[in-house]
């Protein structure tokens, strides 16, 4: 074919398929997903010691979906290795964990505590970063954590996820409004119903426990939390702002494991310990003829300086052997001086008919009994820490131990 006609076909069929090909729809771009829905849900206190705090965690779900995964900051294992050592020492690993979420609703209903949801009203972008963000902390080699009970917790950790998510928001409107609280208030009022709990935690924490904390500090809290979220606003597009909870809602109710209003008050029942404790010890001594008198003295004095003594030391490795920053510089080392170790066989002796403490022996124990004094003016110091309810049992017993040695010289 000449070439000419050649060029003449190939412009008469360009024409013909050119008009087809434009009428071929192009293949429509996919579709990006909506938005999952976030949401904060709360959960009551418990029965277990370690449920009396509260708990809570984020859902993330499909919009409409009753279903979703719950993603718990609060994850911890007996059998992990060194558990306890490590538990002793300060440096629990804790770990990320996900949960379909009626199965842990179901969990929740069985232990008798109230469930309380609130759906945030985030952007969508800020809805995806946030799902994304979590699935990835939700890996193997993400999820473990080092748990702090105060700064680094379920609920902290709950709290820095959404403060992200609000673009720093939720610090913003809660970091510097002051509260009336401090950490030991709320740790001793949530555990008070276990009481011996409770005055254990309070005689192991120092001065840092009784530092006033802002509303950012006190939602460490889970049910704290729950009210800092409600409070919170997000500025919109246009200048105007909205509440960042949507939706809120019971979806458990209980009133099985109340959350108590205040700690448990022990100043007056301590000091009558202290207080009558002193005087069989003194009206002990002033018997020391009778045999019986001197066996129970000596019982008692060295059952109580055996307690001195291993409280001292538990609270002196707490400071210098741990890294449970509550702990450090507790003024009541001065009322439980590891000292008193070295007057536990001058208290066994004591039994003794001739007994008469060696002179270092007096000096010691009165030595002790001014240190133990001394946490009265503590008190009036700033930042003092707030042991009271202890000085009241302990300190009359160190005077009446001070007592009963003053003027026994060999």
């Amino acid at each position: 074919m000449h070439p000419f006609m050649r060029r003449c076909f190939a412009l008469l069929c360009l024409a013909f398929v050119a008009p087809l090909h434009a009428q071929v729809p192009l293949a429509p771009a996919a579709a990006e997903p909506p938005a999952p829905e976030i949401a904060l849900i709360s959960f009551g206190p418990g029965e277990i010691y370690w449920e009396r705090f509260g708990h809570n965690a984020i859902l993330v779900r499909e919009p409409g979906s009753a279903r979703g995964l719950l993603y718990n900051y609060g994850m911890f294992d007996f059998g992990q290795k060194n558990f306890f050592l490590n538990f002793a020492r300060g440096r629990m690993q804790y770990r990320l964990a996900v949960q379909h979420f009626p199965g842990a609703l179901a969990q929740y209903a069985d232990e008798q505590r109230w469930v309380y949801f609130q759906e945030l009203d985030l952007p969508e972008d800020a809805r995806r970063e946030l799902a994304a963000f979590l699935a990835w902390n939700a890996l193997p080699e993400n999820a473990e954590y080092r748990y702090d009970y105060f700064v680094a917790n379920c609920s902290t950790r709950v709290r820095d996820a959404l403060d992200r998510a609000t673009g720093g928001v939720l610090k913003k409107q809660s970091a510097g409004v002051p509260t009336p609280r401090s950490y030991r208030y709320e740790a001793t009022r949530l555990i008070g119903p276990d009481l011996i709990l409770a005055l254990g935690m309070d005689l192991g924490m120092g001065p840092a426990a009784d530092a006033p904390i802002d509303l950012w500090q006190q939602s460490f809290v889970p049910m704290v939390l729950k009210d800092v979220v409600a409070r919170t606003r997000l500025a919109g597009a246009d200048g105007s702002t909205h509440a960042l909870v949507k939706r809120e809602g019971w979806l458990l109710q209980s009133e099985a494991w109340p959350e108590p209003a205040a700690p448990p008050r022990a100043l007056l029942p301590l000091l009558a310990i202290g207080v009558f404790f002193a005087a069989v010890l003194l009206l002990l001594d002033r018997a020391r003829r009778f045999r019986a008198a001197r066996w129970t003295f000596a019982f008692l004095a060295f059952s109580s300086a055996l307690k001195i003594t291993l409280g001292g030391l538990v609270l002196l490795a707490g400071w210098t052997l741990t890294e449970h920053w509550i702990m450090w510089a507790n003024r009541n080392l001065l009322l439980l001086d590891p000292l008193m170790l070295l007057l536990l066989p001058m208290w066994i002796m004591s039994a003794r008919a001739d007994w008469q403490p060696r002179r270092w022996q007096r000096v010691l124990t009165i030595a002790i009994a001014i240190g133990a004094t001394l946490t009265v003016p503590l008190l009036l110091l700033p930042g003092a820490q707030q042991n009271l309810q202890w000085i009241a049992l302990w300190l009359p017993v160190h005077l009446a131990l001070a007592w009963a040695v003053r003027g026994k010289t060999p």
